[in-house]
């Protein structure tokens, strides 16, 4: 009996997707669990796998384009078997049939909202010019370009034989070259004061004519939707405080020295972890707003968010307030990674309680940062710069950080934020009252 292939939804709110590329031909023998073809969701680019032994009939949907959910996209049927009723080839959503590859979600999204109904299966590398067609990312055709490395020669480790920045750095034998995402505060080798790391984020290359439109890829729909029920129907507030971080700076430096080899802690990560603790304290914080009940959550799970080549993701630090830093430290940069690379897992971008955005690396001073529904809070993190302050009726330099916090008016009120960012601002000036 013949089975019909679907679009399935391959990540929790995904409602279309690109079909990028089909692994199996029309006519080609199937087995069940064996890729189909690779599929660009809202968040990543995943697998759609085979569901039945067969052969693949009545491909109904070409590389590049985008179908709803649930509309079939071929058959698979036994060998020789006569298919009677042929599927309708699926309609074109408008704005597909081009742009990137890359597609990764700018916010989390609701925990037992929906679970994919096929989990992502590893691709097993090939040659990056296949059939005769370049299969590159855009940062890594830069790489190739600067550093004089022919991608015709490099064998790609990302989806569907993808080159990928971590293949230029191994062909090429040197130093890793610069993300194309923001990398965390490091201490500067010279000086041992924060240094800022700064990469270029990619932009459209520059085409002929006045302009040049460029299709919306599936996260850039996503973060359009979405921004559009955050900003809309959330009520923000925002607060803001001045954090003095010497202390951390000194604590997070002398742990650094300890750990030696083992490891090194961020800004970052003591931010998340005093933003956790904080939240134990003030549970009316780490909420979701729901259609008619507000859930208020004993765990603590913390959003992390995340630049890669086409928006936004962020994914959880689970149990974030009982980790250590430098467990905390090794998590953030394994869920960074694959974040860039498209790996994560449905269960490592859902379910955040509270969310942390940090711009410090580009230098800005403040910002606010729209809140990832249902969540009731984030906030948003800005640079570590030396300031002149009063400090024992004296003028000083001390490093400084402001925190804005944005909070969904129907869960957190004025004195319920401004409670919980005397709290965190506490931890961070003397790191001690974490233990409290």
């Amino acid at each position: 009996m013949a089975t019909k292939v679907f679009m399935e939804a391959l990540s929790p709110t995904m409602e279309e997707g690109r079909l990028v590329k089909w692994h199996k031909r029309e006519g080609e023998v199937v087995k069940a669990g064996e890729t189909l073809a690779e599929v660009e969701t809202d968040k990543a680019i995943m697998d759609l796998v085979a569901r039945a032994d067969g052969v693949l009939r009545q491909v109904a949907v070409t590389e590049g384009q985008t179908v709803p959910v649930g509309n079939v996209v071929a058959v698979i049927a036994a060998p020789g078997e006569n298919v009677d009723t042929s599927p309708a080839v699926a309609p074109v959503v408008s704005g597909s049939g081009g742009g990137r590859r890359e597609a990764l979600k700018d916010s989390p999204t609701v925990a037992g909202g929906g679970i994919a109904r096929s989990a992502p299966t590893p691709v097993v590398a090939a040659p990056a010019a296949e059939a005769g067609r370049l299969r590159a990312s855009p940062l890594a055709k830069r790489i190739a370009k600067e550093a004089g490395v022919d991608l015709q020669l490099v064998t790609g480790s990302g989806p569907g034989g993808r080159v990928v920045k971590r293949d230029l750095e191994s062909a090429a034998g040197r130093a890793p070259a610069p993300a194309s995402v923001p990398t965390a505060l490091a201490p500067s080798p010279a000086t041992g004061r924060e240094s800022f790391r700064v990469s270029r984020l990619p932009s459209p290359e520059r085409a002929e004519g006045a302009y040049q439109d460029v299709p919306l890829t599936q996260i850039r729909k996503t973060i359009a939707k979405r921004l559009a029920t955050s900003l809309g129907p959330i009520p923000h507030f925002f607060l803001t405080t001045e954090v003095d971080m010497e202390r951390a700076a000194e604590a997070r430096d002398a742990l650094n020295r300890q750990l030696g080899d083992r490891g090194k802690v961020s800004f970052n990560d003591v931010i998340v972890k005093a933003t956790a603790l904080a939240l134990t304290k003030h549970r009316a914080c780490n909420a979701w707003f729901q259609d008619d009940h507000i859930r208020y959550w004993n765990e603590v799970h913390i959003g992390m968010a995340v630049a890669v080549e086409d928006g936004l993701i962020t994914p959880v630090i689970r149990h974030a307030d009982l980790k250590a830093l430098l467990e905390i430290g090794g998590e953030a940069r394994d869920l960074a990674e694959k974040a860039r690379n498209r790996r994560l897992q449905p269960s490592e971008y859902t379910g955040a309680t509270f969310s942390v955005s940090n711009l410090g690396m580009f230098e800005i001073d403040q910002f606010t940062a729209v809140i990832n529904p249902p969540e009731a809070g984030i906030i948003a993190v800005g640079s570590i710069a030396p300031k002149p302050v009063v400090w024992d009726g004296q003028v000083v330099p001390r490093r400084r950080m402001r925190i804005t916090m944005s909070c969904d008016h129907r869960v957190i009120d004025g004195a319920t934020g401004a409670a919980f960012l005397k709290t965190l601002k506490e931890m961070l000036e003397n790191p001690l009252a974490m233990l409290l």
